[in-house]
């Protein structure tokens, strides 16, 4: 189901649908909003109902990727071992990443749970997501994974985080036509079979979902 954006909604996207209005971005979907959100179909030949769904909000928003200078065999989906509902930000996985020593962020796309795609690292800087794969794979993470109780491995992807990495994947497909796509733990597989997730130590189950079933037809 398409997500739409409308008169009473809040949110991170709306403030950013707000920017691209220039409008002040508090993120709350009022009159205003509307009003101007149905000037900019008018203005761009869209359907003028007031609705931000996926037409209006790719006009909006547009979300460019670029393609990587490097060969791309693999497009490996990953959790970011957060527990479930808890917001985090590129920014705070970058932080964290470089505690352990690692130059960047390890992601190359990470999907917010409001369903916004965020990039991570420069794609033409191999990752660092999957051990002994990074040189020639893309790395896109969900926020989440882990149950609220933080204890073990959970498919905590919103609605909105689904249909945002299927797009993404979508439009990944287009750039890297013969690249696998597949999930963290195809390559890492749980070792232990019970999706404990152990202090300071990645889900051996990520991304909590057969991402190779779930888009083998993309």
């Amino acid at each position: 189901m398409a997500i739409i954006y409308k008169f009473g909604s809040r949110g991170e996207v709306v403030k950013q649908i707000q920017k691209a209005l220039n409008l002040y971005p508090d993120g709350i979907f009022g009159v205003l909003t509307k009003e101007r959100v149905m000037q900019f179909q008018r203005e761009n030949g869209l359907t003028v109902d007031g609705l931000v769904g996926p037409a209006t909000l790719a006009k909006l928003i547009p979300f460019r990727l670029k393609k990587s200078k490097r060969v791309i065999t693999d497009i490996i989906i990953h959790c970011t071992a957060t527990p479930e509902g808890k917001h985090l930000t590129v920014d705070d996985f970058r932080r964290e990443h470089k505690k352990q020593g690692w130059s960047d962020i390890g992601y190359h796309y990470v999907v917010y749970l409001d369903g916004t795609v965020h990039d991570g690292r420069n794609v033409d800087i191999i990752g660092a997501h999957c051990s002994g794969h990074n040189a020639n794979s893309i790395g896109v993470a969900y926020v989440g994974g882990v149950a609220r109780d933080g204890k073990k491995s959970k498919d905590t992807r919103t609605d909105e985080q689904k249909a945002a990495l299927l797009s993404l994947l979508m439009d990944l497909r287009k750039l890297y036509p013969r690249a696998r796509i597949s999930g963290h733990r195809d390559f890492s597989p749980d070792k232990n079979g019970n999706g404990i997730v152990e202090k300071n130590e990645w889900i051996k189950d990520c991304p909590c979902f057969d991402a190779k079933s779930e888009y083998i037809r993309i």
